[in-house]
């Protein structure tokens, strides 16, 4: 059965390490290993240095393009967390028929495969003040570098309900969340008011395989920035639901300011759509790690 995250192309470590070579002479030789690969991207390690990031699919590559030119721009801003900056821009050729970058590797790692994660204090302070920050940034001069407006409906409950109510029936088949009444009782009172009309710069996709942690545990770098756009800001929102605490919440908030009771019915939305999706991807994509995480953040999302 073709699921959403199916490949259209899926590089090789042999073509990625062809690719770079014949692109950047000072990477040779380039040793590489798949690090991992989302729904949009295939995402690899270069001699340890470097991550490059490889389409998976032609919906991602208008957003990788956008991405290379927005990402310098915020490194300059003086970000509080950690982001991966384009260095390399791989063009299109005969060999593969789409453009890819190459980033400076960001330290950490992601929450599913860390020994220890902090889902309060420090980390709660940092993400907020990253998202005030990066919320905070000129629409306009986000538009000048052709980030795109939310063409996703990503906040669209009555778009994407029927999806989720789906997506629950077969982790109930598949016995792989232990808390289904509650999920169930959730899906009975999903947001319904509307949302008030906002707009800001986006990081669009925050989940746990697009953070990381440093040694400590604590919340240290923000990775994958394929889906920033200008939409709500209760689209990254989500992940004080799916990655911190109750405590951690109330830090987060008495740091990044006053947020509606409506946005935060809709960013709880958006944990718990997102997390569900990622429960069914680990399962498929056979990762044991990635269910344990999303089965952890789904029951987060629900508390």
């Amino acid at each position: 059965m073709a699921h959403v995250w199916d490949a259209e192309v899926a590089v090789t470590t042999c073509q990625a390490k062809k690719l770079i070579e014949s692109q950047f002479p000072d990477l040779i030789p380039a040793d590489i290993k798949i690090m991992d690969y989302g729904f949009d991207n295939t995402v690899m390690n270069v001699n340890n240095d470097w991550v490059f990031r490889f389409p998976r699919r032609e919906i991602a590559v208008r957003l990788l393009e956008t991405e290379g030119k927005l990402l310098p721009l915020l490194e300059d801003s003086g970000g509080v967390l950690h982001i991966p900056v384009p260095a390399y821009y791989g063009k299109p050729s005969s060999q593969y028929k789409w453009p890819f970058l190459g980033y400076r590797f960001v330290d950490g790692t992601i929450p599913s495969r860390a020994a220890f994660v902090v889902r309060e204090g420090e980390s709660a302070v940092a993400l907020a003040r990253f998202l005030k920050k990066l919320h905070g940034t000129s629409v306009e001069a986000a538009e000048k570098q052709g980030v795109p407006y939310d063409e996703l409906s990503r906040l669209d409950v009555e778009k994407r309900q029927p999806v989720l109510e789906k997506n629950k029936d077969e982790i109930k088949d598949l016995n792989l969340f232990h808390q289904m009444d509650k999920l169930e009782t959730y899906l009975h009172n999903l947001p319904s008011k509307a949302l008030s009309e906002e707009t800001t710069l986006v990081h669009g996709d925050l989940h746990f395989k697009n953070i990381v942690v440093d040694k400590e545990g604590i919340l240290s770098g923000v990775l994958d920035w394929g889906d920033v756009h200008l939409g709500h800001r209760a689209i990254d929102l989500n992940l004080i639901y799916s990655f911190l605490t109750p405590k951690g919440r109330t830090q987060f908030l008495k740091e990044y300011g006053e947020v509606g009771e409506e946005e935060l019915d809709y960013a709880r939305f958006k944990a718990v759509y997102t997390n569900v999706v990622l429960l069914l991807y680990g399962y498929h994509e056979r990762q044991p790690h990635t269910v344990m995480e999303a089965r952890n953040s789904l029951e987060l999302a629900l508390t």
